[in-house]
């Protein structure tokens, strides 16, 4: 089978552009404070490739991804395209020093795993980036392929989540990938978990709430910028009938309230260029309260992508041209 194109590019993953702000948050602090101790934070190349269990599955995936995408071989002793593939991506892992790690997971030994992923037949190749798992390919893909596959990973890692990778020294001492620096918590990371459950419960109100008590003392706090963006989103399409929304704006392209609506949806969905494109005509087309309207939505829709996207700076200077 070849590899199929990921998903990463030109969908928007609420969950996964809260977990990038994370990331980059976590990644700065992390080099911040390995600065700050002396230490480069370098790795073995013997980091680059690991075996990875059920027990240390969220140690050495989900809390690694943070700081670098970590690229998952699916395989089994009796697999014999599996002992084609995991040469060629041990390989890789070295070669592309150190903008992946490559965990390797035995499906017999960790059954659990396989059916979480929903793991069909193996060798399967995932990634996980900032806590996000991202099918890749499935088979004995050409090693051209699977260089622009992880080309693609690599590139999105750093421009969507601002993962840069890890720092390789042939001279450390294996092991080091697993000693990231611990950071003190933040004095609002109580305040923001708590917000974040209230979304996993599905309380929005409690969310924003909880978002906006945060901003209130700190109002340039970046993860709650976010989060409240993201929440308020989510509030507003709760309960929307999508068909009826795009019905109406399409049958009433001068309605901004229907535009506008339409926007949302657009966004939830994953179409950000429509989403944005939809505002920025109905800036173009409109004058006064009509266009401030359509003008602070978009920049509101903006706040959920995040400021680094480059579909967000497109956005902006058509939006300029757009107003003036």
């Amino acid at each position: 089978m070849q590899p199929r194109n990921m998903s990463m590019s030109g969908v928007v993953d609420l969950a996964a552009v809260k977990a990038a702000q994370e990331a980059k948050a976590k990644a700065e602090q992390a080099r911040a404070e390995a600065a700050r101790q002396g230490g480069g934070g370098a790795v073995s190349p013997a980091d680059l490739v690991i075996d990875v269990d059920e027990a240390g599955f969220e140690r050495d995936v989900l809390q690694r991804s943070t700081e670098v995408p970590v690229v998952i071989d699916f395989w089994a002793e009796w697999c014999q395209p599996c002992k084609q593939l995991s040469p060629v991506l041990e390989r890789l892992a070295v070669e592309y020093n150190g903008r992946f790690v490559l965990a390797k997971i035995d499906v017999d030994a960790n059954q659990m795993l396989m059916q979480q992923f929903g793991i069909q037949g193996i060798p399967a190749v995932f990634a996980v980036v900032a806590g996000q798992a991202l099918p890749l390919f499935q088979g004995a893909a050409p090693e051209q392929q699977i260089r622009a596959t992880l080309d693609q990973l690599v590139q999105v890692a750093e421009q969507r989540f601002g993962l840069t990778g890890l720092t390789v020294d042939p001279d450390a001492e294996p092991g080091g990938a697993q000693q990231a620096p611990q950071t003190p918590a933040g004095p609002y990371d109580a305040a923001l978990e708590a917000a974040v459950e209230a979304l996993d419960a599905g309380d929005l109100g409690g969310a924003i709430q909880a978002y906006k008590n945060v901003l209130s003392d700190d109002p340039g706090n970046t993860e709650a910028k976010l989060g409240l963006a993201q929440a308020e989103l989510l509030q507003r399409v709760q309960g929307a009938d999508p068909q009826q929304v795009r019905k109406e704006a399409a049958e009433k392209p001068g309605d901004v309230a229907a535009q506008i609506a339409a926007a949302d949806l657009d966004l939830v969905g994953g179409h950000v260029e429509d989403a944005f494109g939809r505002l920025i005509e109905t800036v173009r087309r409109t004058a006064g309260d009509d266009r401030d309207a359509a003008r602070l939505r978009l920049l509101e829709l903006f706040e959920v992508v995040g400021a680094d996207d480059p579909r967000v700076t497109a956005a902006r200077r058509a939006l300029a041209r757009a107003l003036f």
